[in-house]
């Protein structure tokens, strides 16, 4: 793993029966699967389920005493393609990975998987990334699972709802021979709270024992004949068998059952935002009892014909909460009560948003609107718009009659600024782009595909670099089809992580196999920075239980690509913008690779810093770099800024009276790295930048060197101030 460390939340892990578990949702969907029995877990890491992969990475120990493999997959596809094992043998088997985005790359193993059925249970844990604080695309996992029939559960965001979640899924995908998938949406994995132990379970049947008892049922794979039946089997097996499970079990729950005529319907990772909206408008307490009655739906599909007949009987309407579009649910909700001659009237996207994440403040007006109709809540009186009154001043008061009202204070859009993300201070993969917009002054301006990573943000400005992304690893392929001869070559970006999980074999292997004349820039920081810095097979570091060291250029060079450059430092701006001019104008034929080297600034700060505390406390010396600003010799044109864009660059008010523009500054956050300077006047060092070492617990010999370059500096200062003098008027 890279510099981060989960000691602390590993020895959750080792919580006995009985005992208190407090923490983060997905770190108590990691003990859960331990309680479980589970036999091996594989994922891909990212958003909001980074925490699950990375403590199961660092709990090894844990993991091997209970015969569990684990692994961190190469990717979505990969994870997916691993529950495999849960087919033929009673294995309990989980995976995990960002959704959609995730179970788009899983697409083709789960359905393979949801149409065979497994014997073991298979979980599959996504992070549903839907909302406010979501990175990709608006999409949800609702829709895979209604196309492949795996059921989605969706349990009410606390951690003993969560916990009893992944066990009952684990059921639930035994007693259907049927994938589950638990959604985790970004809150729920993210929410603290505590529930009550278990003991964790060694597997009942492990993959030792399955590896020395093979069996195979061809009955359970894809191919004709076989396949045509899987499907009447989901209908009239594994779906009856479900829906008996959710019912026996009480999967889904009533409150308040008759506490109204009417009641509202909603999927278990909302009931939060529900009880919030319910208490403002008085109908709920902070303990979640409420006054409507409520039908909180875990599993969010299938949903189950008779629970809604049963809540809706007597009642005038029903109000569906529903995150997100189209309306599966709400839909669904009406062919049953169409189907089940329930005359309750239906509400939900009519009342509510029909897309976007459904914060308190968009529920409650939601829910207000629906109680209103139907008189459980007093319609709000509607305000007459406010007039505006000019007060009129009796002159002998000193003011004028029909004096102006101040303005009124202008909506937050307008007064704060955007602040669109942008990389680290330090960021290694800012002086690539600085360079390609160095370059762009020469050749002119190029098709860029970018890729999913930290390096999209080169689309943003000040670099405003990239035409189009379409996933991550496919910054080569986003740029296929404008392989043609033309003046300009298109250029395409992916990083190491996107290269390991996706980018070798659909970008550069392609690339190599149509004879592509394009250039492809790999960014290699030496992790899957972008989500959480995990190893990957070109990481330095030595990894204790992964194979680490495997150069890109080695696996480039292996796939066919001729011309492939490598540049150690990617702070060399010069090398960089040279390198880069190169690969755009050479008359060499076939893909162009250049792979820019450098460390994740962030991740070698974490490294980094805790030496310098240590090193510090112990009385040693230590050298730290900084830059700096001369506000004398800044000329104020900012170049270093328009081709940076570094936090730790600014601006501050020029010092001389005479000059009005703002001088740049250099705040307390910079590392040291340097861009700042050689970008300053088109990559020629800005007389106007300095670099300075900090030294502390400094020696002897750093004394007397500092009081020669007093006096010396002190000689020449005096002498430039007696010849200023000299010559003054």
């Amino acid at each position: 793993m890279a510099e981060r460390s989960f000691v602390e939340e590993v020895k959750k892990l080792r919580l006995g029966d009985g005992e208190l578990f407090s923490g983060e949702g997905i770190l108590a969907v990691t003990k859960a699967l331990l309680e479980s029995g589970v036999a091996y877990v594989a994922g891909y890491q990212g958003a909001p389920i980074s925490h699950l992969m990375d403590v199961l990475a660092d709990a090894q120990d844990i993991l091997a005493e209970h015969g569990i493999r684990f692994e961190n997959s190469a990717s979505e596809a990969t994870a997916a393609a691993t529950l495999a094992a849960s087919v033929n043998y009673p294995l309990r088997g989980a995976v995990t990975f960002k959704a959609t985005v995730g179970t788009n790359v899983a697409s083709d193993a789960l359905a393979n998987l949801a149409s065979g059925g497994v014997l073991g249970g298979a979980l599959i844990i996504v992070g549903e990334d839907y909302g406010e604080g979501s990175s990709i695309m608006q999409e949800r996992s609702h829709a895979f699972a209604m196309k492949s029939q795996m059921w989605l559960l969706d349990p009410r965001p606390n951690l003993p709802s969560i916990v009893q979640a992944v066990k009952d899924g684990f059921e639930l995908s035994e007693a259907s021979s049927t994938p589950v998938m638990l959604q985790m949406r970004i809150r729920a994995c993210h929410v603290h709270g505590q529930f009550i132990t278990s003991a964790n379970r060694r597997p009942t049947f492990t993959v030792k024992d399955a590896l020395e008892n093979p069996t195979r049922d061809v009955d359970r794979i894809v191919l004709p004949p076989a396949s045509f039946l899987h499907e009447k089997e989901k209908v009239q097996q594994r779906w009856p068998a479900a829906i008996r499970f959710i019912q026996a079990r009480e999967l889904n729950e009533f409150f308040s059952e008759d506490a109204a005529d009417v009641g509202i319907a909603v999927q278990g990772g909302a009931y939060n935002t529900l009880i919030r909206a319910l208490g403002k408008l008085g109908l709920a307490d902070v303990y979640g009892e409420s006054n409507i009655p409520l039908y909180v739906m875990n599993v969010a599909y299938p949903l189950v014909d008779a629970e809604f007949e049963r809540f809706c009987r007597g009642k005038r309407a029903l109000l569906v909460i529903e995150e997100g579009q189209p309306k599966f649910v709400e839909q669904n909700v009406a062919s049953i009560l169409r189907t089940l001659q329930v005359d309750t009237a239906l509400h939900g996207k009519d009342l509510l948003p029909m897309a976007g994440e459904y914060t308190t403040a968009t529920v409650l007006a939601g829910v207000r609107a629906f109680l209103e109709r139907y008189g459980h809540v007093a319609a709000q009186p509607v305000e007459a718009p406010k007039r505006k009154v000019i007060p009129v001043v009796l002159a002998s008061s000193g003011k004028q009659a029909g004096e102006p009202t101040p303005a009124p204070t202008p909506s937050l859009d307008r007064t704060v600024h955007a602040r669109p993300p942008g990389f680290c201070t330090g960021c290694p993969e800012r002086p690539i782009f600085t360079a390609m917009k160095l370059v762009e002054r020469e050749l002119g301006a190029h098709h860029v595909s970018a890729d999913i990573g930290c390096h999209l943000f080169s689309i943003l400005p000040p670099f405003n670099l990239g035409n189009t992304t379409m996933g991550y690893g496919l910054g080569a392929a986003g740029a296929a089809a404008l392989n043609a001869p033309a003046g300009k070559r298109a250029i395409s970006v992916m990083g190491d992580g996107g290269f390991w999980h996706n980018g070798l074999t659909s970008g550069i292997a392609n690339a190599v196999f149509n004879r592509s004349d394009n250039l492809t820039i790999i960014v290699d920081n030496n992790y899957t920075s972008a989500t959480g810095g995990q190893d990957i097979p070109s990481s330095n570091a030595q990894n204790p239980t992964r194979s680490t060291g495997h150069e890109i250029e080695r696996a480039v060079r292996g796939v066919g690509v001729e011309w492939v450059r490598t540049i150690r430092r990617t702070y060399d701006l010069k090398a960089m913008t040279a390198t880069l001019r190169e690969a755009l104008t050479t008359t060499a034929r076939g893909p162009k690779v250049l792979i820019a080297q450098s460390e994740c600034m962030l991740n070698r700060q974490r490294r980094e810093k805790p030496k310098v505390r240590k090193a510090l406390a112990a009385g040693e010396r230590v050298v730290r770099e900084r830059f700096g600003v001369d506000p004398d010799t800044c000329t104020g044109d900012h170049s270093c800024i328009r081709l940076s864009g570094c936090p730790s660059l600014s601006i501050r008010p020029n010092p001389d009276p005479l000059r009005r523009d703002p001088v740049a500054t250099v705040v307390d956050s910079c590392v040291g790295c340097g861009l700042c300077g050689e970008v300053a006047h088109a990559a020629v060092l800005c007389p106007s930048f300095y670099r300075a070492e900090l030294i502390s617990n400094p020696t002897r010999w750093d004394r007397l060197r500092q009081r020669v370059r007093d006096v010396v500096i002190g000689w020449l200062q005096r002498r430039d101030a007696a010849r200023r003098a000299k010559y003054a008027f």
